[in-house]
């Protein structure tokens, strides 16, 4: 495998571009506005003729580096004014992370048509409802193919860990398009339905210009490990539990959850959903017959008080660490299901990159109430949905693309599907490692790099929108971790003498605020020096200043600390 010139490294994810012209007549123009850096937010625009047509609309999980947020958007100021321009908005699968950010554009202009497949559109229709939003929807199928203004679409069966997954191909006089979505090459898949590798082969005869493809497994080696052996083990797993079971996955899961119930019904385990997400997308998957539920086995979680833990199951929410998921508020012992010991906990998800801190919390909390964990790291109880790097060998050689860009994942993800392309021969130049912003021009068989366009996060915290700044979260983070301090003094406004205070409290500081009562004298010294200084006569905020400084020299070296300090002086 031939490894990707540095240099080619350094231009993609070093430079600053300049801003994209003006997009020539007959070029197509792709523009990522999420997923190419983070594993999740996921949100593509495509542009010809004047026309737009967006794949996918996720969301972001927040970190611990973001505190207070609920959910990071991808940022929609290159399309906001030109919403009439949207010709669909297709999206590949129901995942959050390609469907969630949806009711937040909609709002913007809620008649923008939706297209994809049954499930997805029926697992998006019933979170818009909760929005209040009435959406214009079209339904699409695998090897159907419909145009939507000057983008004709074919839209092809994928596997990946959510049934009714689509890719789509998308064709223009000025070149094609494929774009994977999420996928995997699951021959034994639970629903029997298989990535189409015969459509991606046509599709590669007839000539693929620009292929994007999944990139979160491509440092994974070999080939990922089929749905059918995570029954086996989940069904040993029952077998030996003597209490009460508590599984925890992605409310979306619906091969994992079908699994659960059919070892629930083995083994003589009543289920019941816990989580108003998973409660929801259960009662949807069942009636359209994605999941199918033994008869007898799913009950009301209210009525599990009256069965004997060795005969309950619960399927949670929370398996990433989210504060407000099911999981959590058991581990904190916030919820009215509870775990002790001899209970079994299992965690039958991947660990998305960036929520490690907040699992490994979760599980500890479930360990130091003496229940027994059980995840991914100890046994076979959770399979990714993504296409590993032999998998991805395999599309390259049968798609045989002009072009490619490595999507949905972080850098090192992105790299190590860059390199997988190259070495089926795909020259470096037309594998282009490009991120979030960045505009990519398709002309003539050739996709190229042409600038970028503003790109950021954009947060959603609570009801508040993009209201919520970068500068917002450092001030959260030096309050959660440094603590804070104010101090308030009066001062006379005619003679500019001192007339209360300084007063000096603190929070996340220190033990006492004893400890300030040596530096206080220091402030008043160089409140007075600066009053007596014509100049600072009047200027509250020179005054503000000084405290500032002499407070945060004295905390900086005698606690160690660096909290926010808020000075108030008030003339009188």
């Amino acid at each position: 495998m031939r490894s990707r010139p540095e240099a080619l490294v350094t231009t993609a994810y070093s430079h600053r571009l300049d801003q994209a012209p003006a997009l020539r007549r007959g070029s197509l123009r792709i523009t990522p506005l999420g997923g190419l850096g983070d594993v999740g937010r996921n949100m593509t625009v495509l542009e010809f003729e004047g026309r737009l047509l967006i794949i996918d609309c996720g969301v972001l999980f927040p970190e611990d580096a973001q505190p207070g947020v609920d959910l990071i958007l991808p940022d929609f100021d290159l399309i906001r004014d030109r919403l009439d321009d949207v010709a669909a908005i297709v999206l590949t699968h129901g995942h959050e992370d390609h469907i969630g950010a949806v009711p937040y554009l909609l709002r913007m202009k809620p008649d923008l048509p939706l297209v994809g497949s049954q499930l997805t559109l029926a697992f998006l229709e019933a979170k818009l409802r909760e929005h209040r939003i009435k959406p214009y929807t079209y339904a699409v199928t695998e090897g159907e193919q419909e145009r939507f203004g000057p983008f004709d679409c074919e839209f092809v069966a994928v596997n990946h860990s959510i049934p009714d997954a689509l890719a789509v191909h998308v064709s223009t006089p000025a070149g094609t398009v494929l774009h994977t979505g999420d996928f995997k090459m699951d021959q034994l898949p639970l629903d029997g339905r298989i990535t189409d590798l015969r459509a991606f082969a046509r599709l590669g005869e007839a000539g693929v210009d620009l292929f994007m493809t999944d990139s979160t497994n491509a440092e994974v080696p070999g080939f990922t490990v089929g749905e059918q052996e995570i029954g086996p083990t989940l069904d040993g797993i029952f077998a030996k539990a003597r209490q009460k079971i508590v599984v925890a996955s992605f409310s979306s899961h619906v091969h994992r959850v079908q699994q659960v119930l059919d070892a629930a019904a083995a083994h003589g385990r009543k289920v019941a959903f816990v989580g108003r997400s998973m409660v929801r997308n259960m009662g949807i998957a069942s009636e359209m017959g994605y999941l199918d539920i033994p008869a007898n086995t799913v009950i009301d979680v209210k009525k599990i008080d009256s069965l004997p833990d060795e005969q309950v199951v619960l399927m949670c929410t929370g398996s990433q660490g989210e504060p407000m998921a099911a999981l959590s508020r058991i581990a904190n012992r916030d919820h009215r299901v509870s775990v002790g010991p001899g209970d079994l906990v299992v965690l039958a998800s991947s660990l998305i990159p960036g929520n490690e801190n907040a699992v490994f919390r979760v599980v500890n909390g479930l360990m130091a109430l003496g229940a027994e964990v059980v995840h991914k790291g100890n046994a076979k109880v959770h399979t990714s949905g993504h296409a590993s790097a032999g998998e991805l060998l395999y599309c390259y050689n049968i798609v045989r693309p002009k072009n490619v860009m490595p999507i949905h994942g972080e850098v090192r993800h992105l790299i190590a599907n860059g390199k997988i392309a190259e070495s089926t021969g795909i020259p470096p130049e037309r594998v282009l490692l490009a991120q979030d912003g960045h505009v990519v021009d398709l002309r003539d068989g050739v996709a190229q790099v042409v600038g970028e366009v503003p790109n950021g996060y954009v947060y959603v915290d609570g009801s508040s929108v993009g209201e919520v700044s970068e500068a917002d979260l450092k001030d959260r983070r030096i309050l959660g971790d440094e603590g804070f301090i104010s101090l308030f003094a009066v001062v006379n406004s005619e003679t500019g003498a001192l007339i209360a205070g300084p007063e000096i409290h603190a929070r996340g500081v220190a033990e006492d605020d004893v400890v300030f009562d040596k530096i206080r004298p220091e402030i008043v010294e160089a409140l007075e020096q600066a009053v007596a200084d014509q100049s600072n006569r009047g200027d509250t905020h020179q005054l503000q200043q000084v405290m500032r400084r002499v407070i945060g020299r004295y905390v900086s070296q005698r606690l160690r600390r660096r909290p926010m300090i808020i000075p108030i002086v008030i003339e009188a």
